[in-house]
């Protein structure tokens, strides 16, 4: 299950690379360049050198014309940007201090020195540290494009594409909904700029034949004249020609790549399904929702085919049979919870089938804070992984609709602050945690108790006694799973240090891990594995001062 990330350090990694992107973007808006260029401030000239040579990541070719930015960690109005020469050759002079390094170059993606996920190494000036031979790779615009073509071979125009991505960024493996596109009148789509990483794509269309009759059982006096073979969907295809997303064929992306993704849909009969609403409802008549599950989300499925057959029936047509997840409406709007069923010609869905959605009303309090920040979020998170947001408004409240009824962590969260919920009170009793059971038809008003993160651990990761830079950082508090939001990431600089912010008082486990950016790193099983060879201490109260670890941190290798 995903372990809530360090949230101020994202930010203030995020600020620094928007900063980046921003800057480096001045090479092709030199109006909007000049606006900003006027609100920063230059850094200044200093006995230290910051060089080295942008390059092709796939390739290892030098970069030229290039533009290169530094900004300064302490303040990000500092910034300086050079463009490089034909060789890739960058170079700045600037005083001791610490740096956010970026590059940007048209038809690649703009990246910072040793970027994975929100996390990048700064480089670290100063006597007997080496930063005049930096390579800054930058991996070049990768497209990925192809034609959606019909049983008779020929080009589905209109078809709508969405591409999915493999990430690491929550601690395990998730595929989710990452871009969407649709086909031109050949048939064709494209979609670029892609990064690097393993991406799935599919396509959703009609028939522009097709024709969807009534059913017999619907009351229809006689069989239809329509032939069968016009009574058909197109059901949701993947890349590899599957309609199941478990089947659908992976598509690896490298920098550079032009990949060709061609998608052959195939007609089904149609699905002919029979919904009973109840007459008279307060919001007039209300229809199931049919949702496709894709890897770990869900995709909408459109079917404008619906037809009044009989007092309080009602008809869907025009969408293939298979396995769908159904959230069903009653009379009066109220959704009920999701329920995955396998549909076919003939199914009947009820209206007032399914366990009725809950309500939460949350109000929350920090030890030892008396107001609460601004744009407090507070998080319900389920075992699939999907969240529910709520922000907490001027009252105070943070309120949740159509809650489907399960277990849910519950998280809270600020732009520049984490948190812990560290217990839940209700009229039931108060509960100690941050996890709550929602029951149908439930209306909850829960009560949070938060404990905002305030210590600042610093150390350096080394290896056999040498700074190892770009190695990911993490504090593990004791028995994570149940602690998830209290983990901290971060990156090693050029030398070595790291920072981990917002740490929680507490027992922690800290371990370092070369390359360990695509592990499974949320997960017990694969944590274990390192933490044994961790570095262990308690974190105390709350302090402004930062915690220096004595001894630096061994990095493992992945």
């Amino acid at each position: 299950m995903p372990i809530f990330r360090s949230f101020r350090r994202s930010v203030q990694r995020s600020r620094c690379l928007a900063v980046l992107a921003a800057a480096c973007a001045a090479l092709f808006c030199s109006a909007q360049a000049q606006t900003e260029e006027a609100q920063r401030t230059q850094i200044p000239s200093g006995p230290y050198r910051i060089a080295g040579t942008v390059v092709n990541a796939k390739s290892g070719s030098p970069l030229a014309r290039s533009r290169v930015t530094i900004v300064s960690a302490k303040n990000r109005q500092s910034v300086q940007s050079v463009i490089t020469s034909d060789d890739g050759h960058f170079e700045f002079h600037v005083p001791a201090g610490k740096y956010s390094l970026g590059g940007a170059k048209r038809g690649f993606i703009a990246a910072s020195y040793n970027q994975h996920d929100q996390f990048s190494s700064a480089i670290v000036t100063g006597a007997d540290l080496d930063t005049e031979n930096l390579v800054l790779r930058l991996a070049a615009s990768a497209v990925l494009t192809g034609q959606v073509l019909d049983e008779f071979g020929d080009p589905v125009r209109h078809a709508q594409i969405a591409v999915y991505r493999e990430e690491h960024s929550e601690g395990v493996s998730r595929i989710l909904h990452f871009r969407d596109a649709s086909t031109d009148n050949q048939g064709r789509y494209e979609v670029t700029p892609l990064d690097e990483g393993t991406y799935f794509v599919s396509a959703k269309a009609s028939p522009w034949y097709a024709v969807h009759p009534t059913s017999i059982w619907a009351g229809a006096a006689e069989p239809s004249q329509v032939d069968s073979s016009l009574d058909v969907a197109y059901p949701i295809t993947y890349y590899g020609d599957a309609t199941e997303a478990e089947d659908a064929v992976p598509i690896p992306v490298r920098g550079g790549d032009r990949l060709e993704a061609d998608i052959h849909l195939n007609p089904v009969p149609s699905l002919h399904l029979i919904v009973h609403v109840p007459e008279g409802g307060a919001h007039g008549v209300t229809f199931p929702i049919l949702q496709k599950p894709a890897f770990d989300g869900l995709d909408q499925v459109q079917s404008s085919n619906i037809q009044n057959v009989g007092p309080g029936v009602y008809e869907l047509t025009g969408v293939a049979a298979g396995r769908y997840t159904v959230r069903m409406p009653d009379s009066n709007g109220q959704m009920r919870e999701s329920i995955e069923v396998n549909l076919n010609s003939g199914s009947e869905l009820d209206v007032s089938s399914g366990s009725l959605t809950g309500k939460i009303k949350a109000t929350a309090k920090i030890e030892g804070a008396t107001n609460l920040p601004s744009q407090l979020q507070i998080e319900l998170r389920n075992s699939k992984g999907r969240v529910n947001t709520a922000e907490v408004d001027a009252k105070g409240e943070a309120n949740f609709s159509d809650v489907i009824p399960g277990r849910y962590e519950v998280a809270a969260r600020s732009p520049m602050q984490s948190y812990s919920v560290v217990g839940i009170a209700s009229d039931a009793g108060t509960i100690s945690g941050h996890s709550l059971n929602v029951s149908p038809d439930a209306s909850l008003t829960i009560a949070l108790s938060l404990v905002g993160g305030s210590v600042t651990i610093e150390g350096f990761a080394k290896r056999a006694g040498k700074e190892v830079s770009g190695a990911m950082i993490a504090l593990v508090p004791k028995n994570p799973e149940a602690n998830r939001d209290r983990l901290r990431r971060d990156e090693s600089d050029s030398d070595g240090s790291f920072s981990l912010l917002n740490v929680i008082p507490g027992s922690y486990t800290i371990i370092a891990i070369e390359n360990g950016w695509d592990l499974d790193w949320a997960e017990p099983a694969v944590l274990s594995g390192y933490l044994k060879n961790g570095q262990t201490f308690e974190v105390g109260d709350r302090s402004q001062t930062p915690m220096h670890l004595a001894d630096a941190v061994e990095v493992q290798a992945k």
